[in-house]
């Protein structure tokens, strides 16, 4: 089920409270995976917090609507195990 239409997207309000310029700009790190990327995010940089790391994400036009957590897997590949020499 989906967020209702007359509440509008859900996002952390100290994302829109930060400085976008470009010279004073850095990456910024969301923990709030749950934030809907808006449009004013186009062309900035975000690092998303997946429970350990940060993982650098470069929002684009097609990322509008979606979550930040979308984009920053928390699962690992299980790594398969080498085989030793038989004798």
């Amino acid at each position: 089920m989906s967020r209702s239409t007359w509440k509008g997207p859900f996002f952390h309000s100290n994302l829109l409270k930060k400085n976008f310029e470009k010279e004073t700009y850095q990456k910024l790190r969301v923990w709030s995976r749950s934030s809907t990327i808006l449009q004013e995010f186009i062309g900035h940089d975000f690092e998303v917090h997946n429970g350990r790391t940060f993982l650098p994400i470069s929002v684009t036009e097609d990322m509008i609507g979606h979550k930040f957590g979308e984009f920053a897997s928390t699962r690992t590949r299980a790594k398969s195990k080498k085989k030793g020499k038989k004798r």
